[in-house]
């Protein structure tokens, strides 16, 4: 455990540096920084924007951003919009599996119901449920019911994939947003090398990239090809990446 805002503040002064030069250099308003070094959190525009600055500041300052994004974490994030479920049941794939089991497990009992309205005089009628556009190839299983024959497919929901954003091969600045070029900015400043960032594709990720070719993205399990020299927006979707 260490003092967040104390030590930026020794880093910044060692280098002779003021606040308002560091806003010229980062475009964090002064008061922001300020706020980080008092470590007045609710002067800050939420959580994401603070550990954005967070990273950026030290980082420019030649501090080691990871350590101060988890010293923050620890200390002071606001965990109220965490899922309510218990800690065996977070991500992960026992998660997804239990998920997938409670859609699969409704949508059968629907289906019974259904067939059961339908069938109750005992005729030999095959009913045929319309698949959604949306789900994947789905193995068939059959059902008895009063003597009827009803068709099930099961039904599994599409996988939202994961972009990773890598610095592979130098440092590269970013300003990334959600949903667009116009979206919500959710990070702004600098990815050293070996150091990544990811989100979830439930919406698309906008990214403007100083230096694309230091730079390794991931969609899922494709790796998009070798990037530009110079900078270049990109358009991340569940389907793919695309010039943004």
């Amino acid at each position: 455990m260490f003092d967040i805002g104390a030590s930026l503040k020794e880093a910044r002064e060692k280098r002779g540096l003021s606040p308002e030069d560091v806003q010229k250099e980062l475009r964090i308003r002064a008061r922001y920084l300020t706020a980080l070094e008092e470590e007045r959190w609710e002067l800050l525009p939420g959580d994401a924007y603070t550990k954005g600055f967070l990273r950026t500041y030290a980082e420019f300052l030649g501090l080691n951003g990871t350590l101060y994004i988890d010293e923050f974490n620890e200390r002071f994030a606001s965990h109220g919009e965490e899922a309510l479920v218990p800690d065996s049941l977070s991500a992960g794939k026992g998660a997804s599996r239990i998920l997938f089991r409670t859609i699969a497990g409704v949508i059968a009992v629907a289906v019974v119901i259904a067939a059961l309205m339908a069938f109750g005089s005992g005729s030999s009628t095959t009913a045929n449920l319309p698949e959604p556009a949306a789900a994947a190839a789905a193995t068939p299983r059959t059902v008895q019911v009063h003597g009827a024959i009803a068709h099930i497919r099961r039904y599994v929901a599409p996988r939202i994939p994961t972009a990773l954003i890598r610095a592979t091969k130098g440092r590269s600045w970013f300003s990334i947003r959600r949903g667009g070029a116009n979206g919500r900015e959710i990070f702004r400043g600098f990815l050293n090398r070996g150091h990544k960032l990811s989100y979830r594709l439930n919406a698309d990720v906008w990214l403007r990239i100083g230096r694309p070719s230091a730079v390794t993205i991931r969609i899922g399990r494709y790796t998009l090809p070798s990037l530009a020299h110079t900078p270049a927006n990109l358009l991340l979707t569940r389907n793919g990446a695309r010039a943004g």
